[in-house]
C-alpha cells in the first residue's frame, strides 16, 4: 500500500452507545454481560476497550452488530446510535443491509470465521455481489483488489487458494479486505492478532491503522493487550465486569490513570530496558456475574478498597477533559507516579 499521510479527523460521531445492557438468561441466574455501557466514536477515530477476559468486551461488539445469541442473550436496554437510527430498535432485515455495508467486524480466528470449501476471491467478492449487485466476475475483479490493498503478496493467485491454503497473517489480512471491502463507517475488531506471531500481528495492526486513517474509518478496536493499546489508539474504555470503569485519550490513560484496576493493568506491563524485575500481577479473580458484589465489582481485589466500596457501588465521575472513571478513591490525587 502507498503510504500517504492521514487526513485530518472528522469530528462526527459515527457511533453513540448508551447506557447499553445486553443480558444472558441461564439456568444458575442473570448474566450481566454488558451492564450499562457508555460511548461514541468519531470517523477516523480509533476507540480500544480493553481488558480481562469475561469483562464484557466481545459481548459489546457483538451487540452492536446485533448478532448476541438469542436465547440466551438479549439486549434489555440502552440505545446504539448509527447513522441516525437506533440499531436497537432496528429490524433484522435493515441489520443484513447494514452488516458488511456500513459496520463490519473482524472475529479472532479468520479460519473459523472463512468458508473451508470457498475460495478466497469468492468470498470477499460476495460482498460485493450482495450489497452492491456486482456480477460475479466484476466482483472477483475488486476482491483482487481488495487483496491488493491489504498487501497480500500475488493477490491474483491468492483469490484462488482456500483458506487452508493461507497462512494465518494471510487469512487475517484476507478477513480485513472483506471487512473493508464497501467501505464502512465503522470496523469492529475483536482480537485481531490473538492468533498471530509477534511480527505478523505488528504487520496486521499497521495495515489496519493506515487503512482506517486513510478512508476515515471509525475503528472499535477489542483487546486485552495494553501494548496494542498504546500503539493503535486515540482513545480506551476499560471494561471490568460488564461496565467501563475508565474512559479518556490513550495519553492520560498511560500517564495518569485514574481507576486502580487500570494501574494494575499497566503495572503488569513488562518494559524494556527496565531494572530485571517479576512483573505485578492483580490477585484474585474476576467476579462470577450472577454474583456480583453489593458495592464496587473490583473492590475485592483492589488494594485501596475500604467500607464504602463494599456497600456503594461508585457513580460516574466526569472531569473537565473528558476524562471517566468509576472509583470512590481514584488514584489522581496521589501524589507518586503510578508504575
Amino acid at each position: 500500500m502507498t503510504e500517504r499521510a492521514p487526513k485530518p479527523c472528522d469530528s462526527s460521531v459515527v457511533l453513540r452507545v448508551r447506557d447499553l445492557r445486553t443480558h444472558f438468561f441461564t439456568n444458575e441466574g442473570v448474566v450481566k454481560a454488558v451492564d450499562g455501557v457508555d460511548f461514541e466514536i468519531r470517523r477516523g477515530e480509533i476507540l480500544g476497550i480493553v481488558g480481562e477476559s469475561g469483562s464484557g468486551k466481545s459481548v459489546t461488539g457483538l451487540s452492536l452488530m446485533r448478532l448476541v445469541a438469542s436465547p440466551p442473550g438479549r439486549i434489555v436496554s440502552g440505545q446504539i446510535e448509527f447513522g441516525g437510527r437506533d440499531l436497537v430498535e432496528a429490524s433484522t432485515t435493515e441489520m443484513q443491509d447494514i452488516r458488511g455495508r456500513r459496520m463490519s467486524m473482524i472475529f479472532q480466528d479468520p479460519l473459523t470465521s472463512l468458508n473451508p470449501v470457498l475460495r478466497i476471491g469468492y468470498q470477499v467478492g460476495e460482498v460485493f455481489r450482495y450489497h452492491l449487485g456486482l456480477s460475479r466476475s466484476k466482483a472477483l475483479h475488486r476482491a483482487v483488489d481488495m487483496l491488493r490493498a491489504t498487501e497480500i503478496p500475488s493477490p491474483d493467485r491468492r483469490a484462488q487458494s482456500y483458506p487452508y491454503e493461507l497462512s494465518g497473517g494471510m487469512r487475517q489480512r484476507a478477513m480485513i479486505a472483506m471487512a473493508l471491502a464497501c467501505e464502512p463507517e465503522l470496523l469492529i475488531a475483536d482480537e485481531p492478532t490473538t492468533a498471530l506471531d509477534v511480527t505478523v500481528q505488528a504487520q496486521v495492526l499497521e495495515l489496519m491503522k493506515t487503512i482506517c486513517r486513510e478512508r476515515q474509518t471509525a475503528l472499535l478496536l477489542i483487546t486485552h493487550d495494553m501494548g496494542v493499546v498504546a500503539h493503535m489508539c486515540d482513545r480506551v474504555a476499560v471494561m471490568y465486569a460488564g461496565k467501563i470503569v475508565e474512559y479518556t485519550d490513550v495519553h492520560t490513560l498511560f500517564a495518569r490513570p485514574a481507576h486502580p484496576y487500570t494501574a494494575g493493568l499497566l503495572r503488569s506491563l513488562p518494559r524494556l530496558g527496565a531494572k530485571l524485575r517479576r512483573l505485578a500481577s492483580l490477585e484474585g479473580q474476576p467476579p462470577r456475574l450472577t454474583r456480583l458484589p453489593a458495592g464496587c465489582a473490583f473492590a475485592p481485589r483492589c488494594p485501596r478498597a475500604q467500607d464504602r466500596c463494599r456497600e456503594v457501588a461508585p457513580d460516574l465521575t466526569r472531569l473537565g477533559n473528558g476524562h471517566q472513571f468509576r472509583c470512590h478513591f481514584p488514584l489522581e490525587n496521589d501524589k507518586e507516579p503510578q508504575a
